[in-house]
């Protein structure tokens, strides 16, 4: 079952087939994937991210929940975990990989601590034997910061589709 979670100000829940446009607009948006894929995403493209990150509860257990502002109703983002059987070294392949992405017009005003705060903390209860990591571009210093307030550590540097930065939650 795909959990809610709610936190002072925000509800982490599924993601709707009624919000697609909104999330297609998003990944679109070029400051949303500036350090993501450095790409918006097409209309299509964004549809199969919806559904893998839907599907991924399903088959894993866990995966993303849209991000939603308790006041206003908003769509924020997402926030969540995904194994996406990447290829590199060293592999990350088995964990827990905790990512967020929120709209720009919300940066810096701690949405982002607070939405992967609340899935690592999930992630603890539900996972306990499983490791959390992600993967962040060097560039992105405010995700990086992030991950540091969440307890991630970084474990080395390597290249995926450009260098990236892996970290590990001890």
């Amino acid at each position: 079952m795909i959990p809610t979670i709610e936190t002072e100000r925000l509800i982490l829940r599924p993601h709707r087939l009624d919000e697609f446009e909104t999330y297609a607009n998003f990944w679109a948006e070029p400051e949303v994937v500036r350090f993501i894929t450095g790409v918006p995403s097409t209309r299509e493209n964004s549809w199969g991210r919806m559904l893998r990150v839907t599907g991924m509860w399903h088959l894993m257990g866990f995966g993303f929940l849209a991000i939603e502002e308790k006041a206003t109703g908003r769509f924020l983002g997402e926030a969540g975990f995904q194994d996406m059987r990447r290829e590199f070294q060293p592999s990350i392949e088995g964990t827990l990989e905790t990512g967020w992405a929120l709209i720009p017009s919300v940066h810096g005003l701690g949405y982002a601590t607070e939405a992967a705060g609340a899935m690592v903390d999930w992630g603890t209860t539900h996972f306990p034997h499983m490791e959390m990591t992600c993967i962040i571009s060097p560039e992105n210093c405010a995700s990086l910061r992030v991950a540091a307030k969440l307890g991630f550590r970084e474990t080395t540097r390597t290249d995926y589709h450009g260098p990236i930065v892996v970290l590990s939650r001890q």
